[in-house]
């Protein structure tokens, strides 16, 4: 009988707060990260979700000082991930059977255009073995950089680890900043709104960038101390190597990986209560994901997208995603897909528009990236 994996704490770092708590009350508000900002000398401002540095440089000297902990050594993003990581290191164990998981497209990339600062810092494994360090880790760290899958990714892969018995436990950490290179990649594919984003609506036009730092601890073995659990009852990963950066028209990809999880889950559709989706609100995304969630039968299930408070956050947005929607079904609330007023896709799909009361006990969680790479998980609330 395989062992069953469990989601029992979790943080995040977003322009919304430095905590969970403080996302939620935030996200309760309708309250967005979204806003204009001049990040390109020589370019319009533009649409994006950024967390403020000066208050990141605050918040990072106040929970990390010591003249070990020198804020000079560490990049912006690298005191995302030390934030977003350190509640949960203090409140659980790390043994010789703890995993060690990174999450990201792009890691420490800003770090190019420094022509001073050593090529080494932008590695994906040096990036994860310096946050490993600085915790004490005695695993080698595992990196899943998976397009914007990787969030949800890294979640079935700590699960399977676990289940294989290589490990016992898993903390995972998710992350990304925006920066000059991921700009220039998503204008190069005019993927980039010239507003503020509106997953799922007739009027949307494309992305808003976002950042953030995610982390969640996963074990096979509850104990009495824990405040809430989640089961993550199946995961699949499909490829439907349909184009470098266009989704499958039909959703083939989306729709095995949905349907795999729920079957690996034993979940009949019909009772999942939630869907958090991707929801890029670029034009073929949405469609494709509506046509996948109609393929499984599930366009009746509440469903929303977040990218509307966050922007799209990369290698974060699948953990983080994924927290926020543990936190609804531990409030029994949905929170609406902000922006969306009128369906534009060609298949129907059950939008949440406003906060709204509900028992939510199984939750789909989607997600899909360039490449054609696609992610679904399915959690129970205990």
């Amino acid at each position: 009988m395989r062992k069953e994996i469990y989601i029992t704490d979790y943080n995040c770092v977003t322009p919304l707060g430095f905590d969970v708590s403080s996302n939620w009350n935030a996200l309760l508000e309708g309250k967005s990260g979204v806003a204009l900002h001049k990040i390109i000398e020589n370019q319009e401002p533009f649409y994006a979700s950024m967390i403020d540095s000066e208050k990141l440089n605050e918040e990072f000297n106040r929970f990390f000082d010591g003249a070990q902990n020198d804020s000079t050594e560490f990049t912006r993003l690298e005191k995302m991930f030390l934030l977003s990581l350190k509640p949960l290191f203090e409140r659980h164990q790390i043994s010789d059977e703890t995993a060690f998981i990174l999450s990201t497209t792009k890691g420490n990339i800003s770090l190019l255009k420094n022509q001073n600062t050593l090529l080494e810092g932008v590695f994906l494994s040096n990036l994860a073995q310096k946050i490993a360090d600085f915790f004490g880790f005695k695993t080698k760290p595992i990196v899943v950089s998976n397009a914007c899958v990787s969030g949800v990714m890294a979640i079935a892969v700590a699960k399977n680890m676990i289940q294989a018995g290589k490990y016992k436990d898993a903390f995972i950490i998710a992350g990304d900043e925006i920066s000059e290179f991921v700009i220039s990649g998503f204008n190069s594919f005019q993927a980039i709104g010239t507003e503020i984003c509106k997953p799922y609506d007739k009027n949307r036009d494309g992305i808003n960038i976002g950042e953030a730092t995610a982390a969640v601890y996963i074990t096979s073995e509850l104990n009495q101390n824990e405040k809430f659990s989640f089961k993550v009852l199946g995961d699949s990963a499909i490829n439907d190597a349909n184009h470098i950066s266009g989704p499958s028209r039909t959703g083939d990809g989306l729709f095995a990986s949905i349907k795999n999880a729920i079957e690996e889950a034993n979940t009949p559709t019909e009772k999942i209560d939630f869907i958090s989706a991707h929801g890029t609100a670029t034009i073929y995304n949405d469609e494709m994901e509506a046509i996948a969630f109609n393929r499984m039968e599930l366009q009746d299930v509440p469903l929303n997208s977040m990218k509307g408070y966050y922007g799209h956050c990369l290698g974060a947005s699948g953990l983080l995603e994924s927290i926020i929607s543990m936190e609804s079904a531990l409030n029994n609330t949905l929170i609406p897909s902000k922006n969306f007023e009128e369906i534009g896709t060609s298949q129907a799909l059950n939008i949440i528009k406003e906060n709204q009361p509900a028992e939510i006990k199984y939750i789909l969680k989607t997600a899909s990236g360039f490449g054609g790479c696609n992610a679904a998980i399915v959690l129970e609330k205990c």
